[in-house]
């Protein structure tokens, strides 16, 4: 896996080991960020389950005003932090928060924190034919919380297998949907139903 563009294109990233990690591949990546264009400069980042930190890196990469991670796993944060002195990053720009997403949103909630982006490309869940599906990426479109941690216009990404059905609620719109062989990434925006927390 590489940082794709920007100021650190080319630089290649440490990936943990293991099954619990799935790195978003670097063509889902390239696809994600040649939608976003010019968003990402500017922007503050929020990337959930950051596994490998590489949407946060990415997006610092081309030119994000600075980006908030989190990764639950020691060992995978560690990785993160080793991946960001591999392309040189200024530690002003990059915050590493070690705890489970369902608590760091609430958190942030209550800091008052906005972003202009949010990054997340969970754990694949089951295939759920039949059934709502119970997924990282159903969860964090139920968490009602995180509307609130997105600026106005700002943008909401999404990334799940195609197995996996999901369930929109109302608070968010689908502007976007990018596809490539087995993996999603809805791109929403906030609805404003959703009140101001």
């Amino acid at each position: 896996m590489r940082v794709i563009g920007g100021s650190s294109g080319g630089r290649i990233l440490r990936v943990p080991k293991g099954y619990d990690v799935r790195p978003t591949p670097d063509l889902v990546k390239q696809a994600l960020f040649n939608s976003l264009g010019d968003r990402v400069v500017g922007a503050r980042i929020l990337e959930l389950f950051g596994g490998s930190g590489a949407l946060s890196l990415e997006s610092i990469s081309r030119g994000a005003l600075g980006a908030v991670c989190v990764e639950l796993a020691p060992r995978h944060a560690r990785m993160i932090t080793q991946n960001a002195a591999t392309i040189g990053l200024d530690p002003k720009l990059f915050e590493l928060r070690t705890q489970d997403v369902f608590v760091a949103v609430p958190q942030l909630v209550l800091l008052g924190r906005k972003f202009d982006l949010i990054l997340a490309d969970p754990p694949y869940g089951e295939k759920n034919v039949g059934k709502r599906s119970t997924s990282p990426a159903q969860k964090l479109l139920d968490l009602v919380d995180l509307p609130s941690v997105l600026t106005s216009g700002g943008r909401f990404c999404l990334g799940h297998s195609k197995r996996d059905t999901l369930e929109i609620p109302a608070y968010w719109t689908e502007v976007k949907v990018l596809k490539h062989g087995d993996s999603i990434f809805r791109i929403l925006e906030r609805n404003l139903i959703h009140p101001e927390k």
